[in-house]
């Protein structure tokens, strides 16, 4: 019997799939959970090993000592890009859905794993529609002075420069974004084609 850790190419030769950080980002309302969600579902139903990390839910647990300031935000996305880093290795898919509206913690992220496995996935919206999505009325508390650190309105948000998948979620629909996704993990060999399986 072999004494050494089981390694990340033995757990992932006993699936069809590679272990992966699907990084979806963009504002408020832009769709983030509702693709990840779909994404999710779609991937688990195709027989692929995946999971969702959602920014409500990381924050009521692991990240709920942290606010909303510049340096905290910071310290949420390197927590997320640690556990979703440690999923991967794990073989499985993470898909992240987070505002994430730094720069640079993408690109930590991104910098700490191997070359096609990490997917940036641009949400992008127009503040307009995403303001008038909003169910929870964050933007309307945001421009009332209300709401403090509100990316987008008191608070930047730096687009991606050169994402791996750009979804106008303002004139695209869920399905045709989920395919979308799905057909770059295909080209890139992160999973196989649901045809091929």
């Amino acid at each position: 019997m072999k004494s050494e850790n089981v390694t990340q190419g033995e757990r992932e030769s006993k699936s069809a799939q590679k272990g992966a950080i699907i990084w979806l980002t963009g504002y408020s309302g832009a769709g983030k959970t509702t693709l990840g969600t779909g994404l999710t579902r779609k991937l688990y139903e195709l027989g692929f090993l995946v999971y969702m990390l959602d920014g409500d839910q990381v924050r009521q647990g692991l990240n709920s000592d942290l606010g909303f300031s510049s340096e905290d935000r910071g310290e949420n996305i390197r927590r997320i890009g640690e556990v979703a880093k440690l999923f991967a290795d794990a073989g499985l898919l993470a898909v992240v859905a987070f505002i994430s509206p730094f720069r640079e913690g993408r690109d930590r992220v991104r910098a700490g794993m191997q070359k096609n496995r990490f997917v940036e996935v641009f949400v992008d919206c127009s503040l307009e529609v995403c303001e008038a999505r909003d169910s929870k009325g964050l933007y309307k508390k945001a421009r009332s002075g209300d709401l403090k650190d509100f990316t987008g309105i008191s608070s930047p948000y730096e687009s991606p420069l050169s994402p791996e998948v750009h979804l106008q979620t303002d004139e695209m629909g869920v399905d045709e974004c989920v395919n979308k996704i799905i057909g770059h993990m295909v080209e890139v060999e992160i999973i196989k084609s649901p045809k091929s399986q």
